[in-house]
């Protein structure tokens, strides 16, 4: 697999949200905001017991979780990291992105973010240390980093789990065709904020995670996946696929064909202006204003 390719395509347009390109530059920013997903025991003891990591949490999400279940000040689990001393492939060159593997972790009473933290690394070094994943890589003429980075871009992108196979087929189809891999998850990874609002100013943002601008993989990866985003990374679906979007909950929409997508885009585009006028309409009814 080629991960730096050349000269970018003029063919355009693949996510789920791509429909919104849309000239005025509005963004709605929805910055992911981390909720630890804690549980106590049963006697009433206020103390978290565990804490839940979803699959697909950003790092930064993981670290504010963390200071919150260890009760820290705002940042201190981030500046653990440098005395970690993670166990994180050389390519990772010290960023855990992509190795803190979601999952239920015990919140013991000695805990601390050193603790948790290599306890999320080791956990993933297990489940994508092993060989299938490896053998999956190599099948793919890549290895298990840049795996694990497809992996969270399709953790990201894929509507629904059944989707997954198929979003890593496109990702798959894309470099390999020497075609940029335009997905709007890598931009609001660079911006920190979780949107289906991209615009054509944010295509131009000048950051190795702008896959509209740059060929290949991002640097890292994106989010921390799961393994049925690893399995659909080393085992994509079968098909042609280059373009996606995701017209309504539940109608993810997978083509070859240009024309057709951007028929599905503006199929999109046009659900997504019916929402706003509903909503519009909805509050005026409730005597609020309408935004």
């Amino acid at each position: 697999m080629q991960m730096n390719t050349p000269s970018r395509s003029t063919i355009r347009l693949t996510r789920r949200g791509r429909a919104v390109l849309i000239a005025t530059g509005a963004v709605v920013a929805a910055t992911a905001v981390a909720v630890p997903l804690l549980s106590v025991d049963s006697e009433g003891d206020t103390r978290p017991t565990s804490l839940l990591i979803p699959e697909g949490w950003r790092s930064i999400q993981v670290y504010e979780a963390v200071d919150k279940a260890l009760a820290l000040p705002a940042g201190s689990t981030k500046k653990s990291i440098a005395k970690a001393r993670l166990k994180l492939p050389t390519d990772a060159e010290g960023n855990p992105e992509g190795y803190l593997f979601p999952a239920t972790y015990p919140l013991k009473e000695k805990a601390t973010p050193e603790t948790l933290l290599s306890f999320m690394v080791d956990t993933a070094n297990r489940k994508f240390g092993g060989a299938p994943v490896t053998a999956g890589a190599q099948r793919n003429a890549m290895n298990v980093y840049q795996a694990v980075t497809i992996a969270s871009i399709v953790q990201a992108e894929a509507a629904t789990k059944q989707d997954m196979g198929k979003v890593a087929r496109v990702v798959f189809n894309r470099l390999e065709r020497g075609m940029p891999l335009q997905m709007d998850s890598t931009i609001n990874y660079a911006l920190n904020r979780s949107t289906l609002r991209t615009t054509t100013a944010d295509t131009r943002l000048n950051s190795p995670y702008n896959s509209y601008q740059r060929m290949g993989l991002p640097p890292t990866p994106i989010a921390n996946p799961g393994e049925e985003a690893m399995r659909a990374a080393i085992n994509p679906t079968q098909g042609d696929w280059l373009y996606f979007v995701t017209v309504k909950p539940g109608d993810t929409r997978f083509t070859a064909d240009y024309a057709e997508h951007q028929r599905n885009v503006a199929e999109f585009n046009q659900n997504q202006k019916n929402q706003r006028n509903q909503k519009g309409q909805e509050k005026q009814g409730s005597g609020q204003p309408a935004k």
